[in-house]
């Protein structure tokens, strides 16, 4: 897994020097993120994993171009019955791309 810096707001990849997020200006804090690359066919197990692991602040779905598709802020209000509308634009989204990147923010 590589560590990476990503804006908490936008989602943009920012560099580790970064204060500030050069696209939306929100200042940067440090945390923990990872970076998966998964299938269409895998994009919603990987996913709803994620979330059962407990330690997951936020999911953010690329497409190949590293464009955000989806942001999934996974707090205790999330889990549950908020999470249906996710689950179903994350199937659409899989039906739309071929591979995406999946950037988990975690809880230190």
């Amino acid at each position: 897994m590589m560590k990476l810096k990503y804006c908490s707001k936008c989602g943009k990849e920012v560099s580790e020097e970064a204060k500030f997020c050069p696209n939306c200006g929100t200042s940067i804090k440090q945390g923990r993120f990872d970076e998966f690359e998964v299938s269409s066919e895998d994009l919603v197990g990987k996913v709803k994993n994620l979330i059962h692991e407990g330690n997951v602040r936020r999911i953010v779905v690329k497409n190949e171009a590293g464009e955000s598709l989806l942001e999934i802020p996974v707090t205790v209000g999330v889990i549950g019955f908020l999470l249906a509308p996710y689950l179903a634009a994350l199937g659409v989204i899989a039906a739309l791309v071929t591979k995406s990147t999946i950037v988990v923010e975690r809880r230190e």
